[in-house]
């Protein structure tokens, strides 16, 4: 059964969906030709440009037809101009044949409104109206005049009013030599009557041509008018259809082609975020295809390596920390007689025993020390650290940070200040560990800046966070140092060169203010000074 809603989606919505349907159909269909995208790409441009040309030879034979019709149409109305002469030359003509015959009272031009008699002069002047008026028609019918070739039927019509023009022409000769010459016995009624007979003839063939033109040109005028209706549709369907076409080429061809590069995308962004778990499904026959199985094999690779990684680093986290507590025993067992000889428990020691006992005592401390930070660092990697968050006077951490280097800093001729915003009071954290961050930070730059130097931390609340900041004077940090002084093991090369460490406090402090939810990074130029800065997330504020 229908899910309602699909049921009650509106006709628009159905339509797109079952359009997004039969192009994904056709996609699906096209991605599994065998062929390169190129060669994809230019068949579609082909087939589309196949489809315009189709449409401009359909528009060149809709105008052809068209210029014919109108050629067609000029030439029927020439025939009905030329037909209408004719025909009022004709009419003229019986006009003339009529009053000559009957002797009835006509306007001509050469007769007035006289009625004739039966002879004298005025049948001479309506003889010569008959001529001239017959002078006209010859001349109206003279068909190397007419511009055109007239059509087989027309032809015959004058042919007929050529003999009827003839057939007068004759009459109208006898009837004025009658008029001029008189015969006893001959009476020139009879050729009046054949002129007569002819011309209506003639009336009768001209009317018919000028009428067959005129029904030949309405027709015309109503084929024209179907004819554009029909062109004007197939036109705007074939270009519709040419058009949708292309629309739904160009939709499969996108289809086809953005959608495996999309998918591709997020299975890049997924394994560039460490998910290796997916795989990615292109079906495709081409280049994309071939992209979507090198992306699975460096996936595969990708998974290996890191797992291969992950089991070398919890080996090394594992044997540092292993080796790390094994060395604490005998290293604190060093450093409790060192204390005890320092107390001279066992007797007086001379000046350089003395020294010698100092020595080891501080040796043991910064190698126990190390070995705090390898240890810490473990079992960070390891998520064996779980922080003890309390709050606790932000404050004070900065002061007793303060007075763990002030010594060091002091015969180190370098100036030791600080400076705590009064909003910054109580926080909440684990109190030993970012005293620890601090100390890493305070003792770096105290190693580092010169004599005469100055060192400053503060703590402020920006932007809802708490801020420590500790800056020196020291010699500075490359830009391309400043990004891996955060690793493990890493130092400068003037730390490198010139002071001791193994690289593990800046490394170990990045950990740990990132477990407090917080961020640290450095602003340093060379021959600058150094500025380290870690931030605390406002949640964590208890000012």
């Amino acid at each position: 059964m229908a899910h309602p809603e699909v049921l009650e989606a509106p006709p628009a919505r159905r339509w797109r969906a079952a359009l997004r349907a039969a192009i994904g159909r056709i996609a699906r269909v096209l991605v599994r030709v065998p062929g390169a995208v190129r060669t994809k790409l230019l068949i579609a441009f082909l087939a589309i440009a196949a489809l315009l040309v189709v449409v401009g030879l359909l528009g060149v034979r809709v105008l052809g037809h068209a210029n014919a019709r109108v050629g067609q149409l000029d030439t029927l109305r020439a025939r009905t101009v030329h037909y209408q002469d004719i025909e009022s030359r004709a009419g003229d003509l019986q006009e003339a044949l009529n009053v000559r015959s009957a002797g009835a009272s006509s306007i001509t031009a050469y007769t007035g409104t006289k009625k004739l008699p039966a002879s004298g002069e005025l049948w001479t002047l309506a003889d010569l109206d008959v001529g001239h008026t017959l002078s006209q028609v010859e001349l109206a019918a003279d068909e190397p005049l007419f511009g055109f070739v007239p059509p087989p039927a027309d032809e015959r019509a004058l042919r007929h009013i050529h003999a009827d023009y003839r057939t007068i022409a004759r009459a109208l000769a006898h009837i004025k030599r009658l008029d001029e010459h008189p015969v006893a016995g001959v009476d020139a009624r009879q050729y009046v009557s054949a002129a007569r007979d002819a011309g209506d003839d003639l009336d009768t063939r001209a009317v018919g041509l000028a009428g067959r033109a005129g029904l030949e040109t309405q027709a015309l005028v109503k084929v024209n008018r179907a004819q554009y209706v029909s062109s004007r549709n197939l036109f705007i369907g074939v270009s519709a259809g040419s058009v949708l076409l292309a629309l739904t080429l160009g939709l499969v061809l996108a289809s086809s082609l953005v959608g495996p590069i999309r998918r591709t995308e997020s299975r890049l962004a997924e394994i560039a975020a460490g998910d290796f778990s997916g795989r990615l499904d292109v079906p495709n026959r081409d280049e994309l295809g071939s992209l979507a199985r090198n992306v699975n094999r460096m996936n595969d690779e990708l998974q290996r390596l890191y797992g291969e990684l992950e089991t070398a680093s919890r080996h090394k986290s594992e044997f540092l920390a292993n080796m790390s507590h094994e060395l604490r025993t005998p290293l604190n067992a060093i450093l409790g007689f060192s204390q005890v000889l320092e107390k001279r428990l066992f007797g007086e020691l001379n000046e350089k025993q003395g020294e010698y006992v100092e020595d080891i005592r501080s040796s043991g401390n910064h190698l126990l020390s190390l070995i705090n930070d390898v240890l810490d660092l473990s079992k960070v990697e390891a998520g064996q650290i779980e922080l003890e968050v309390a709050p606790f006077s932000l404050r004070e951490a900065v002061e007793r940070g303060v007075v763990m280097v002030r010594e060091r800093a002091s015969k180190n001729g370098v100036a030791l200040a600080a400076e705590i915003e009064p909003e910054v009071q109580v926080v909440s954290g684990d109190e030993r560990r970012i005293r620890q961050i601090l100390f890493n930070l305070l003792s770096n730059a105290v190693k580092f800046t010169p004599a005469g130097g100055r060192v400053d931390v503060s703590a402020r609340l920006v932007d809802g966070e708490i801020q420590l900041a500790v800056a020196d004077t020291g010699p500075g940090i490359a830009p391309e140092d400043v990004e891996r002084i955060f690793e493990e093991f890493q130092q400068t090369d003037v730390g490198a060169q010139h002071h001791e460490g193994t690289g593990l406090g800046l490394a170990l402090s990045k950990r740990l203010v990132e477990l407090h939810g917080g961020r640290i990074w450095v602003e340093s130029e060379l021959g600058a000074g150094s500025r380290f800065v870690f931030t605390l997330p406002a949640d964590e504020a208890m000012g």
